[in-house]
């Protein structure tokens, strides 16, 4: 039974959350391959290659393919589902994007956002926002799986597989036409893999006191810059700070929460942090039933007393 994984990655090198799908893949068979997709990937695939476990990394370029379109995505690994039992792929924006289209143009369904393997044919879920946990058994003799990358440990490092390329399929036919992107460009860590993370809430009140307040604190501790749903709809954070169930799932070291009352929404996306500590007036708050630390004080008060103690220290 052998198991292809989508490497995410950055252009130069393959992500975190590609090594821990590969541990979820192992669980599913010793054969595992890592597809590397985009332009000028052999940064990428390097990386990928010396992932403990990987027997082999596949490379495909093309233009279509750097830009991530899903039809070009599906077209690929199409071509390729004969030689595999399962694909793999974490459960990014881009995963979620191109996966259900996998799973349709192969006949299957698709299996969400897996955070423990029984089985190379029964996976655990989450479901209800989180709150409830279900055990999936799948009778296709092909499976299409994202993996929530936080329940993983990574694979690990010390392998040294080959490096194959593979041909890319012709468009298949005029269904999306990339017209554009922006990229937000920051010198803090990227939010999906880092190890301390500061999220601010709706009780900012503006982007400028989200700017002023959460910005500086995140740079002192090295983090990155998260917000609630509440603060990303009202404009004081872009959409790709957004933590939560239709944002993106976290599991750092450290979540600092500056004025989250605590949505069922957003506890699904960062309730697996290792340490989570609160700030917040309210002291009913149910951000507070899953803070290692709550402190029930007004941010405006709590956040320079606790930039003044970091300075003492040294941070």
């Amino acid at each position: 039974m052998a198991v292809l994984v989508i490497a995410d990655h950055d252009g130069t090198a393959v992500r975190e959350t590609t090594g821990k799908t590969v541990a979820a893949a192992k669980l599913i068979s010793g054969d595992v391959d890592v597809l590397v997709m985009g332009t000028g990937v052999a940064g990428a695939a390097a990386s990928a290659a010396a992932i403990a476990g990987v027997r082999k990394v596949l490379t495909a370029e093309s233009p279509s393919l750097g830009q991530g379109l899903a039809e070009a995505v599906t077209d690929l690994v199409v071509s390729l589902a004969g030689g595999y039992d399962a694909i793999l792929t974490p459960a990014t924006s881009a995963g979620k994007n191109f996966a259900p289209r996998i799973a349709a143009k192969l006949d299957v369904a698709q299996v969400t956002d897996v955070i423990e393997v029984v089985d190379p044919k029964t996976f655990v879920r989450p479901i209800y926002a989180g709150n409830a946990l279900e055990t999936v058994k799948s009778s296709d003799g092909k499976l299409v799986i994202t993996v929530r990358a936080t329940a993983f440990k990574g694979a690990g490092e010390g392998g040294s597989a080959g490096i194959e390329a593979v041909s890319v399929p012709g468009a298949s036919g005029p269904a999306a036409q990339f017209v554009s992107e922006e990229v937000v460009k920051s010198d803090r860590p990227e939010l999906a893999g880092a190890k301390i993370v500061v999220s601010g809430g709706r009780a900012l009140g503006s982007a400028e006191e989200f700017a002023k307040v959460i910005e500086p604190l995140a740079d002192k501790l090295g983090a990155a810059v998260g917000a609630s749903r509440a603060a990303v709809d009202a404009g004081y954070a872009p959409n790709d700070y957004q933590v939560g169930q239709t944002g993106k799932v976290v599991a750092p070291d450290l979540y600092v929460a500056v004025g989250i009352s605590g949505a069922i929404q957003h506890l699904a996306g960062m309730k697996d942090s290792k340490i989570i500590v609160a700030i917040n007036k309210d002291a009913d708050a149910p951000i507070f039933q899953v803070a290692d630390y709550g402190l029930v004080a007004d941010y405006k008060v709590a956040v320079p007393e606790l930039m003044e103690e970091l300075t003492k220290i040294g941070k």
